[in-house]
């Protein structure tokens, strides 16, 4: 079953009536409805490329959140070999909002981490929404000394809200930690690269995104704070989030003007949920691209080139 957007509405009852129409003809072979569907599958998908071709900022997020778009998991198992899933921090426990491991992309050895947020209401609350607790930066943190210790180059892929805000999680040294996963992107002496596949939200986001190469999908979003978050705190209103996605040029286009990403990664008419598997064969073919312009570099020269890229970021936007 498809679901729709807010603003997917009239879509909706388009490609309804379509499928009420074949599915009468299912019931009733005598009956002819195929040039009346076909009408309508026309009708909807010029509607379609109406509704995307200028999407809001506003929109834009609420297709990021998308419960049908390609996660973490889904992109592991499609282009990812042998992936070896590790486990633990070595100090509290395995935080399922992250996962990792080792694995081969076109047969070239990776370390491969990412959010995951789930599928249905059971594996959502198993994973915490994407949203990872200290354990979960302090898991990835180890995975990059494994890597960086065998040489390995590290692949993030980031679809999280941000980082668990609760009592629990402070308690154990959230803001620590991810200041450490985001330090330990810094230092490492392979290549990084990140994918922001949906959400990429505050901190939580930064911790794996701090990379040589960062790339985001067309209609993914990337900010310091949630639109709702936003407007909670400028506006005393979370209803502002519309303004507040405006302001914040969380948008990939936004933040390729600004420096702050290196490529965008076209998705489907629609948006990844609309075809699945073009999404994640354009998203492998980006990283296999962004692994060979760095495949040789030295480690120093990685590392160098990594904190240049942050120190510059903004400054692109600013001249402009």
């Amino acid at each position: 079953m498809t679901n729709y957007l807010e603003f997917e509405k009239p879509l909706a009852e388009i490609e309804g009536k379509a499928e009420e129409l074949r599915a009468m003809a299912r019931a009733n072979e005598e009956m002819d409805v195929e040039k009346e569907a076909a009408a309508l599958d026309a009708k909807a998908a010029t509607l379609l490329q109406d509704l995307y071709a200028d999407l809001t900022p506003w929109r834009k997020c609420q297709v990021a959140r998308h419960p049908d778009r390609p996660h973490c998991k889904d992109y592991i198992e499609a282009l990812f070999a042998e992936y070896t899933p590790l486990a633990g921090d070595r100090n509290f426990a395995d935080d399922h909002a992250v996962m990792g491991g080792l694995a081969r992309l076109n047969d070239q050895p990776v370390m491969v981490i990412g959010h995951e947020k789930g599928t249905d209401t059971k594996t959502r609350i198993e994973h915490n929404f994407g949203m990872a607790r200290p354990e979960g930066y302090r898991k990835a943190i180890r995975l990059m000394d494994l890597a960086g210790r065998f040489g390995l180059p590290v692949i993030t892929l980031v679809d999280t809200p941000g980082a668990y805000p609760g009592k629990g999680a402070e308690e154990r040294g959230q803001s620590e930690a991810i200041a450490r996963s985001t330090e330990k992107c810094l230092q490492l002496g392979v290549p990084l690269i990140s994918v922001i596949i949906g959400e990429g939200g505050s901190g939580g986001a930064v911790a794996f995104a701090t990379a040589n190469r960062v790339a985001m999908l067309e209609h993914s979003i990337y900010s310091v704070i949630s639109p709702e978050g936003c407007a909670s705190i400028l506006w005393k209103d979370a209803e502002k989030m519309r303004e507040a996605a405006e302001a914040l040029r969380l948008t990939a286009q936004d933040l390729l003007d600004l420096g702050v990403i290196d490529r965008i990664v076209p998705e489907p008419v629609g948006g990844a949920q609309r075809d699945r598997a073009a999404v994640i064969g354009r998203v492998g073919e980006a990283i296999s691209g962004m692994l060979a312009e760095l495949s040789e570099k030295s480690p120093e020269a990685l590392v160098k080139d990594r904190r240049e890229k942050f120190l510059a970021i903004g400054s692109k936007g600013l001249a402009a």
